[in-house]
């Protein structure tokens, strides 16, 4: 423990004149909800009062292109796609070598090995993050949180965890929700006929999402919908089981694995309604894109979907794992147009009003400003 120790007695002076240097610290830059909302983040900061930078500890590094169209410096540590000690070596010089005031962790990896080299190095202020329905556990909070200067989950229900699990002091962990880009994600002019209608579900091929429930609710909903047709959008380890459930259930011609896109929209504006079958969960980002692109959502009760999904007015939420379940509520919009519209107008609605990316940004540069005072 003499790691904690010492650091807490650490200097929290600025490093640097002018903007305060920020770096985001992530594992990589692939098609994921974290990546994409650390680029929205980043460069939304105020940047007379901030400089922003992303740091990825591996190689894969797709979204980088639109992180630099968005004016924000990407540092990539190391070509290997696994984290290694060569990266956290070169994550310590670069820490000691460009005088970073914040050091914001992202991702899984980042927010356990982040912590500890980020002290190693002296920097001013670190800032963890949890985002994810096992992100507290992957991340040993219970031992790793006194590292952190402050905790920034997206959902009430990770704060619960971390509180009451982790033993993490309340006033230690704020809550801050994601936000959507309501100007970019909009209601499309026109969807296309429902003769075919898409069932459109956007989540990485891990066991997190549960997709073998979702294909075995979706073979029960296509009975009554034979033209209906599932999109699964996501690259991961499970895509040669979800392969095999597919051909298990003889629905080859009716279900598409689409790799991960630089542009989710015109696949959601072909989409009737949007499925989340997880049984860990964060705060869903592709909810909130699906909501803001006027569609009804079906979900399991993972996480913080309750704080997103208002059960009967934008969507509906079912029990993890339910397969039946999950197929009468995806059967019963499919066989209600009119409930489909209404659910997906309300679901817009609640994206402009509650999920603002101002609100979300702004939240963010007022714990950046002052982080190590909620180690008091």
């Amino acid at each position: 423990m003499r790691l904690v120790e010492n650091t807490a007695q650490r200097s929290t002076e600025r490093t640097s004149d002018g903007p305060r240097r920020v770096v985001f610290l992530l594992e990589d830059l692939e098609y994921g909800g974290t990546q994409r909302q650390t680029i929205e983040l980043a460069s939304r900061l105020d940047r007379a009062e901030f400089s922003p930078e992303l740091w990825t500890l591996e190689g894969g590094v797709p979204l980088s292109p639109a992180a630099e169209a968005a004016g924000l410096v990407v540092r990539v540590l190391s070509s290997r796609r696994h984290t290694g000690p060569a990266s956290l070596w070169r994550l310590y010089r670069e820490l000691r070598a460009r005088k970073v005031d914040s050091l914001v962790l992202m991702t899984v990896l980042p927010n356990i090995w982040g912590r500890l080299v980020g002290r190693l190095a002296g920097v001013p202020a670190i800032l963890a993050t949890c985002r994810g329905g096992g992100s507290p556990r992957r991340q040993h909070e219970r031992r790793l949180w006194r590292l952190a200067d402050h905790i920034i989950c997206n959902s009430q229900d990770l704060k619960r965890v971390l509180v009451e699990t982790c033993g993490v002091p309340d006033h230690r962990v704020t809550v801050i929700l994601n936000g959507v880009d309501t100007d970019s994600f909009k209601v499309p002019e026109a969807r296309p006929a429902s003769s075919k209608p898409v069932i459109l579900s956007v989540a990485r091929l891990v066991p997190d999402k549960d997709h073998e429930t979702l294909i075995r609710a979706f073979a029960r909903a296509s009975r009554q919908h034979p033209g209906a047709q599932l999109w699964l959008v996501g690259e991961g380890e499970c895509r040669n089981a979800i392969t095999n459930a597919v051909n298990r259930e003889s629905l080859q011609d009716a279900v598409r694995i689409i790799d991960p896109q630089p542009d989710i929209r015109p696949i959601l504006s072909q989409a009737a309604l949007f499925v989340l079958s997880s049984v860990r969960e964060g705060l869903p980002n592709a909810i909130l894109e699906a909501m803001a692109s006027g569609l009804p959502v079906v979900a399991t009760d993972a996480g913080g979907v309750r704080e997103v999904v208002r059960n009967g007015e934008t969507g509906w939420i079912v029990p993890c794992g339910d397969h039946q379940a999950l197929a009468e509520r995806i059967t019963g919009l499919l066989d209600d147009p009119a409930m489909r519209k209404s659910f997906g107008d309300a679901g817009r609605r609640r994206a402009l009003d509650e999920f603002s990316m101002t609100v979300m940004v702004n939240r963010h540069e007022a714990i950046l400003r002052t982080p190590s005072t909620s180690r008091q």
